[in-house]
C-alpha cells in the first residue's frame, strides 16, 4: 500500500514536527511512499534539511526512494531551486521530470549557504570557505554585527557541521538564509538549519554516561546533559565543548538555538520567542536536528 506523507504548508521547526509524525507513521506501516509537498507555501533552512532527512529515512526503511510531489507555488519552487534543494534531493527522492538541479546564476541573494551535504571534514572546510565573505557582509551590513563577530560565527557554523561528521556517524545537511521578520520581530534574522540521521545524542554519549544516569537515561536526559551542562563523549576535560560554547554565543547575541534528537527537544530561548524550551515524548526520529536564529542587533 502506498504511504502518503503530507508536508505542512509552513515547513519550519513546528512544521517539521508534523512531518516527523507523518514520517514515523509511514515507516511503521512500511511499503512505498510518496511525499506530497504540493501545498507547501513556505520553508526555512531547518525545514528543508528536515525534509531531506525525512526522505532519506523513508528511503532507508522501504529500500526505495519515495516519490516527491513538488510545491504548486512556482515562487516557492524557484526559492527551493535557489537553495539547491533539488540537487541535494537527488538520490533521496524520485523527482518528477522538469525539476532541475542546475545551479542558479550568481548575483545578489539572501542565501548565505545553499543546502549543502556534509559527509566529511573536507565538506566542513568547504562550507566555511564558501560563506566567509557572504557572512561577513550580511552580518555587518544587514544585521549590525561587528566585523569581529564574523569569526565566531564561522567557528559556530564549523562546530555544528563537525557534529555531523564526528558524532552523528552519518552524513547530513546544512543551509543558511537571511529573512526579514518584519511582522514577527521587526528585524532581519539569519536562520541556520542542520540535520543528520546519525545515532543522536543518547547514542553518542551512552558509552561514557549512560551507566551513571541509570533508568533516567533517555533522549531528553542526554540532550540536557550536553546542551545545559556541557557533558561530552570525551574523557579529557575541555574536549567536545562546542555545543556549550554555541549556546553561550547565541545567547549573547540575543538569538535562539534548539536541538532535537530522538524523541526530545531542548532550546535556549530569547525573550522574543514563545516556544517551549523543553519537550519530550515527541515522535521518534533518528539523529539530531539543530536550528539557530540570529536576529539583527539593536
Amino acid at each position: 500500500m502506498m504511504q502518503v506523507i503530507t508536508v505542512p504548508a509552513t515547513l519550519d521547526d513546528k512544521g517539521f514536527e508534523a512531518l516527523v509524525v507523518e514520517t514515523a507513521r509511514a515507516c511503521e506501516a512500511g511499503g512505498r511512499a510518496v511525499v506530497n509537498a504540493r501545498h507547501l507555501q513556505w520553508a526555512d533552512p531547518y525545514g528543508m534539511v528536515g525534509l531531506l532527512a525525512a526522505g532519506r529515512q523513508l528511503r532507508d526503511v522501504s529500500g526505495e526512494e519515495p516519490a516527491f510531489e513538488p510545491p504548486e507555488s512556482s515562487e516557492l519552487m524557484s526559492y527551493l531551486t535557489r537553495m539547491e534543494f533539488p540537487r541535494a534531493a537527488e538520490g533521496i527522492f524520485r523527482l518528477p521530470a522538469g525539476i532541475t538541479a542546475a545551479r542558479q546564476p550568481s548575483g545578489p541573494s539572501n542565501v548565505l549557504l545553499e543546502i549543502t551535504p556534509i559527509r566529511s571534514h573536507d565538506d566542513v572546510h568547504g562550507v566555511i570557505e564558501h560563506i566567509q565573505d557572504r557572512a561577513g557582509t550580511i552580518l555587518t551590513e544587514q544585521l549590525n554585527y561587528s566585523p569581529a563577530d564574523a569569526v565566531p560565527f564561522s567557528i559556530m557554523l564549523s562546530e555544528v557541521c563537525q557534529n555531523i561528521v564526528e558524532h552523528a556517524e552519518s552524513g547530513g545537511w546544512v543551509g543558511i538564509q537571511r529573512y526579514n521578520w518584519a511582522r514577527r520581530l521587526g528585524r532581519q534574522v539569519v536562520v541556520i538549519g542542520v540535520a543528520d540521521l546519525g545515532i543522536g545524542f543518547r547514542g553518542s554519549l551512552a558509552r561514557e554516561h549512560a551507566a551513571r544516569f541509570g533508568d533516567r537515561w533517555n533522549d531528553l536526559t542526554a540532550l540536557q546533559a550536553a546542551f545545559l551542562h556541557g557533558v561530552t563523549r570525551f574523557r579529557d576535560p575541555g574536549r567536545g565543548q562546542g555545543l556549550k560554547q554555541i549556546r553561550a554565543r547565541v545567547h549573547r547575541w540575543g538569538g535562539k538555538v534548539s536541538i532535537r534528537s530522538g524523541t526530545a527537544r531542548v532550546a535556549d530561548l530569547p525573550e522574543w520567542d514563545d516556544s517551549v524550551a523543553v519537550q519530550e515524548g515527541l515522535a521518534p526520529f533518528p539523529g539530531s536536528q539543530i536550528q539557530i536564529v540570529l536576529p539583527a542587533r539593536v
